[in-house]
């Protein structure tokens, strides 16, 4: 195979970038070499590649609908498609079904090639990848938009330049790993009179096997370039199996990834798609094949228990749910505190893995600048502080995003059942999509005295994840129960972000130390642009990987070092 894109040329266009992303996971300070502003877009770009515009980027869409997307991948045995815009658009799209006893063995044909490749020349190829998908940016941002339910600038950027980032880190950390230790080694060992003894070793990163990526349908590429791209950086092929409803952006990641390889002389059978069939099941069939080393999953806590116990074979990485908690225990700027924790609430409805759920708040109340308020206060503060927000339905719209299925608006329907309501939702219009289901968020008063989840029985609603626009504001009897509560439901139920606000020092101290102990993220006192459910690659851990709601994190070197071994080979030095 003649490679139409050579290591020199990929070395030479993508080699600076991944030294500053190596630069970048050293120091933690911001940066990203993917423009988040969707102007940045259209013509040659920053970078002189070009790139699509929003009305490129809708074009090429609304040209995918109704369409079979090709892969061109062995053992397609049929099509499939079943996705649903959560705006009501007829998507239409169509995908193949693979035959696995054909497409598994001709991933794994790929492998030895690939593997003698060397970590470098797999980062480029990856980086190639990840720059032909960042021009096609807009494109994607209206696949996450009609899959997920994200609003369209949420769409572009989490789905988009944010994804990236993420994919990039992950090679970052994949290079970085594989290359800790030298290819070869001159060994001598002194023998005092005699001559000593010498080797010459070699160590080559050996890929475990195919892996597969198991997407999700909030996140799809936020959440699955981490473990598509730290997978493919270190040797293994990897097989997409996205969520039913949220296929599109992974068949387009998969469809750039397989062009990629093709040009640079390898088998465009490293990635590959495997889309299935209504109520199939096919994650669980393949997540116990034995060709299968490596698992990456992003959804319940459920299935993500199933795949530890079961997928015996694989390193499995999981993020599964998890109670996210807001500590209030006072405030120095009680203006600000509102406006932040509102936005955190109202992003995207609720449907991230990282928007606080429990409020958690003294029954007597809490210290701010503008004198003390009555938990009640604080409550209906809060709640005006969403309202005022969401008023506009046209800005409620470009927050909120669609509510992505059935069973989260199944939830929000029921919580009015499980205590006092503080902030009823309210359904809103969406002004381009009138099919949305758009709702502003729910908060429910709670009662956190001791009595009601102290017991191993305690059946309290807020002790279990509720995801979706639906909050609690727990009364507790003073901040030392708050962090007792924080402790009890992240050990229990796991928390991927934990918030909290105080102007305390000894507060602080017991929060964070909580926090250290029980191994969950912790942002303290954001009042600015920052909010709790968001999070910057290159600086910040996703995750911490020692609490239930995920066994590893985004990104660090535990999570792509078990992707691959050091295997040595010895021989006399000559």
């Amino acid at each position: 195979m003649t490679a139409a894109l050579t290591t020199a040329q990929l070395t030479q266009e993508h080699r600076p970038t991944l030294d500053q992303a190596l630069e970048a996971i050293r120091t933690r300070a911001y940066w990203s070499p993917h423009p988040e502003h969707p102007k940045a877009y259209g013509g040659e770009g920053q970078s002189g590649r070009p790139s699509l515009s929003v009305a490129e980027g809708q074009a090429a869409f609304e040209a995918l609908r109704g369409r079979r997307i090709e892969l061109d991948q062995p053992g397609t045995d049929g099509w499939t498609g079943s996705e649903v815009s959560p705006f009501g658009v007829e998507m239409g799209m169509e995908y193949p079904h693979p035959d696995l006893d054909v497409l598994l063995p001709a991933m794994r044909a790929g492998m030895p090639a690939w593997r003698e490749a060397g970590p470098e020349t797999r980062a480029m190829v990856c980086l190639e990848i990840l720059a032909r998908i960042g021009a096609r940016s807009h494109e994607f941002a209206q696949a996450v938009m009609h899959t997920s339910g994200q609003a369209y600038m949420m769409a572009f950027q989490a789905g988009g330049p944010h994804a990236q980032d993420r994919g990039l880190e992950a090679v970052a950390y994949a290079f970085a790993e594989q290359t800790r230790t030298p290819g070869a080694a001159d060994w001598s060992k002194p023998q005092g009179k005699r001559d000593p003894l010498r080797l010459r070793k070699t160590f080559t990163a050996v890929p475990r096997g195919i892996a597969l990526l198991i997407g999700c349908n909030t996140f799809p590429t936020w959440n699955g370039y981490p473990g598509l791209f730290a997978s493919l950086a270190t040797g293994n092929p990897v097989l997409v199996k996205p969520h039913p409803q949220a296929v599109l952006p992974l068949a387009l990641t998969v469809q750039v990834a397989r062009e990629v390889l093709t040009e640079a002389g390898f088998s465009p059978d490293l990635v590959a798609l495997a889309a299935e069939r209504p109520d199939e099941g096919i994650a669980k069939v393949l997540a116990v094949r034995p060709e299968i080393r490596v698992i990456d999953y992003t959804g319940s806590t459920a299935f993500g228990d199933w795949l530890e116990t079961h997928a015996r074979q694989a390193q499995v990485f999981t993020e599964k749910a998890g109670v996210n908690t807001v500590v209030i225990d006072s405030t120095d700027d009680y203006q600000g505190m509102l406006a932040n924790l509102a936005f955190s609430l109202s992003l995207y409805s609720g449907q991230m893995c990282t928007t606080p759920q429990n409020l958690l708040i003294p029954r007597g109340g809490i210290t701010t600048d503008a004198g003390p308020k009555t938990y009640d206060e604080v409550v209906a503060d809060l709640a005006a502080a969403v309202d005022g927000l969401l008023g506009d339905d046209a800005r409620a719209s470009a927050l909120l995003g669609a509510i992505v299925g059935p069973r989260v608006q199944e939830r929000l329907e029921a919580a009015p059942g499980l205590g006092a309501v503080a902030l009823a939702s309210r359904t809103v219009t969406h002004p381009d999509f009138p099919g949305a289901t758009v709702r502003t968020p729910l908060m429910v008063k709670a009662d956190g005295a001791r009595k009601f989840w102290e017991g191993a029985d305690a059946d309290a609603p807020y002790l279990s994840e509720c995801f979706g626009p639906v909050s609690f504001a727990v009364a507790v009897d003073s901040t030392q129960d708050a962090v007792a509560l924080l402790r009890r439901t992240t050990r229990d139920k796991g928390a991927m972000t934990v918030g909290a606000y105080t102007s305390s020092p000894e507060a602080e101290r017991l929060i964070e130390e909580a926090c250290l102990e029980e191994c969950a993220q912790l942002s303290l006192n954001l009042t600015g642009g920052v909010y709790v459910n968001q999070t910057a690659a290159f600086s910040d851990f996703h995750g911490s990987g020692g609490n239930p709601s995920a066994n590893a994190t985004l990104c660090d070197g535990a999570f792509v070092a078990g992707r691959f071994r050091m295997i040595e080979v010895r021989r006399p030095a000559e």
